[in-house]
């Protein structure tokens, strides 16, 4: 309006600063910047507050080296920077993984006679303990009170956070006990962070002590609390326990888990084996009032699968359907998946004809699926010709496609074709993994030979991999049958020298041979 109707005001210093803050506030990044360079050609000074915003904003979108610029600019300009300017890039520096440049940032500040604030311990304490540098944030903590800095209840909780999520739970509660003895006030967090851990230690006994102690003071426990604890008692099999704390939570007015808590709870048991506890708790979400989702379904189908129990699987489709729950791709994918895994590759063929009748697209997984199975029961022709229909639909064959293609085919006794197209990718640039190298280094030792297979070996280097032990476990165990065990030995110090460890199948296979 100033701008459109002129007259006598005119814009200072703060007017430019509180609207460059609003822009980037609101990540008009662009607009920002364009009024900071108005600002200058008007002849108006920016100030600590102006550059301060530029640079937190420029941090905040990892734009490092203009946000350095800027400083530059600032200090050449003669103005001072302050310590939220330098808090900003340490912020940045440790939330994308860069403790050790923030730490640089942190030292600085006394060289230039700031003097850090609680603030500033707060966040390379932070960096610290998420990168796991535990040493650097305990020395630091301990320079806190001979520079004059108390710690609050936050750095307490970094602290905590960062020993009992890697399970050190010894530590914490030292933490905890020290906190206590400074008097300091714990808070929801601060037991929180403890009794998420003993649930995931499984010291379910303990987690409560924490809850009732807590309630003792005062303090009401959270979502985040009670979720700990349902999670903890779900996972090792109390489930009445698990039901009593969620009618606990809902008496108090705090919303009970959702149908995406339970469905984690699930998904994880499944992946463990567990399926028969992860279906009580499915039971358990139906019978307080939850309604699974085609996610929950999927999860426990894929347990099921995983366990060889196919019969099971297909009862918990059906379930589905009675529940209203239209299957989707991933359902399809996980039962073609558990048939073609448990030797029932005609089973699951059925299963992928189903899909297209039911236009839906079998993906890039479910033909991984059907090639895997097909392999694995010996049809190498159906095979190749299940990979030239998966061609010709346009689905994306990725790398571990490919790798099922020359493992099947090396399996199979059609070592030449497995080598023609291995070379084939290669003359495509493809970038191959590691596994795929150690299959074809095993099959062109059997066919070509040793000198090949050594080549092919030093390969792994070339194309900007990492032989890993199952590599070097190729070339001693082929070098072993030729009776070349000086050679074997040799590759085997190689291997140790590179920091890989043998597995004790390998080692049994070495003094077996």
């Amino acid at each position: 309006m100033v701008r459109k109707e002129g007259g006598a005001c005119s814009f200072n210093v703060v007017a430019y600063s509180t609207v460059i803050h609003g822009f980037f506030k609101e990540g008009e990044v662009s607009k920002a910047c364009d009024l900071f360079h108005e600002m200058m050609q008007q002849g108006i000074v920016p100030n600590v507050v102006t550059y301060s915003s530029i640079i937190d904003a420029l941090c905040k979108v990892r734009a490092m080296d203009k946000a350095k610029l800027v400083l530059q600019q600032m200090v050449d300009n003669g103005v001072q920077p302050d310590v939220v300017t330098w808090n900003s890039f340490m912020y940045s520096f440790c939330k994308h993984g860069k403790s050790k440049e923030a730490a640089e940032f942190f030292d600085s500040m006394t060289t230039k006679g700031l003097k850090p604030d609680i603030v500033a311990y707060s966040t390379l304490l932070h960096g610290y303990a998420t990168e796991g540098c535990l040493a650097d944030m305990i020395n630091l903590f301990n320079t806190m009170e001979d520079n004059g800095i108390v710690a609050n209840c936050n750095v307490f909780n970094i602290l905590i956070d960062a020993y009992a999520k890697r399970g050190m739970m010894h530590e914490a509660m030292l933490i905890f006990t020290e906190m206590q003895e400074q008097r300091v006030s714990l808070d929801v967090c601060t037991y929180a962070t403890v009794i998420a851990a003993l649930c995931r230690m499984g010291r379910l006994a303990d987690a409560m002590d924490k809850l009732n102690e807590m309630i003792a003071m005062g303090l009401q426990p959270n979502k985040v609390v009670y979720h700990s604890l349902i999670q903890g008692f779900c996972t090792h099999s109390d489930l009445v326990k698990a039901k009593a704390l969620v009618s606990e939570m809902m008496n108090k007015g705090i919303p009970r888990p959702n149908i995406v808590f339970f469905s984690s709870v699930i998904n994880s048991l499944c992946k463990e084996g567990r399926v028969t506890d992860a279906h009580d708790i499915f039971d358990l979400a139906i019978n307080i009032g939850e309604r699974p989702d085609v996610i929950t379904f999927n999860s426990l189908i894929d347990g099921y699968c995983l366990a060889g129990k196919m019969d099971k699987a297909f009862g918990v489709l059906d379930a589905m359907v009675s529940a209203g729950i239209e299957h989707n791709v991933v359902t399809y994918n996980t039962l073609v998946d558990g048939y073609s895994r448990n030797g029932r590759i005609d089973d699951g063929l059925t299963l992928f004809r189903e899909m297209t009748r039911n236009k839906i697209k079998p993906t890039t997984a479910t033909y991984g699926a059907i090639l895997h199975g097909l392999f694995r029961a010996g049809r190498t022709s159906s095979a190749k010709k299940m990979f030239n229909e998966m061609i010709e639909s346009g689905t994306t064959v990725d790398i571990p496609i490919y790798a099922i293609i020359l493992g099947g085919l090396c399996r199979n006794n059609c070592v030449d074709e497995a080598i023609i197209l291995f070379e084939k990718l290669g003359a495509m640039n493809v970038k191959l993994d590691v596994g795929i190298f150690n299959t074809m280094i095993n099959a062109v030792y059997t066919v070509k030979g040793r000198e090949e297979a050594k080549d092919l070996f030093a390969a792994i280097s070339a194309n900007w991999l990492v032989p890993n032990a199952s590599s070097y476990g190729v070339m001693i165990t082929n070098l072993l049958r030729e009776g070349l065990v000086e050679e074997a030995d040799n590759m085997f110090s190689s291997m140790d020298k590179s920091g890989c460890a043998p597995s004790s199948r390998l080692l049994n296979i070495i003094i077996r041979m």
